[in-house]
């Protein structure tokens, strides 16, 4: 197996970040296997989803709608509703593994690899790529 650790900003608010060109970078070359894309963090999780058409906007409204920033979570440290941070990782989760081909990571046509960070306390995430050949 290898793996990397790659660093993103994500700045001081709730942001959907494509790392489909970092993806896809690591994967470059390696023939058939797997690639895993893992998150390190308690607070942000990773989606296959279209950007760019304002399903990054939807999905971040849709998290304020499921999970709210309110100040009713038990889990209170850090800014205002911080607790559904800490929940968020059960919907959606820090990991991924994709199928890669030939070098190329099977995507389909309209699907990025996303970082989801609603948490703002935290300005930089890192992301870990491994990949086991096939």
């Amino acid at each position: 197996m290898d793996t990397t650790v790659i660093t993103v900003r994500t700045g001081d608010r709730p942001v959907v970040a494509d790392i489909t060109s970092e993806a896809e970078a690591f994967a470059r070359g390696r023939g058939d296997g797997l690639l895993h894309v893992f998150v390190p963090h308690a607070t942000a999780g990773l989606a296959i989803i279209e950007t760019g058409a304002g399903s990054d906007d939807d999905l971040l409204t849709a998290i304020d709608e499921l999970l709210p920033a309110e100040d009713k979570w038990r889990h209170r440290h850090g800014s205002r509703g911080h607790g559904r941070d800490h929940v968020l990782p059960a919907w959606i989760p820090p990991y991924a593994t994709l199928p890669v081909i030939g070098g190329r990571i099977a995507l389909g046509t309209w699907q990025s690899i996303c970082l989801v960070d609603p948490n703002g306390d935290n300005p930089e995430r890192q992301v870990r790529f491994s990949f086991l050949n096939g």
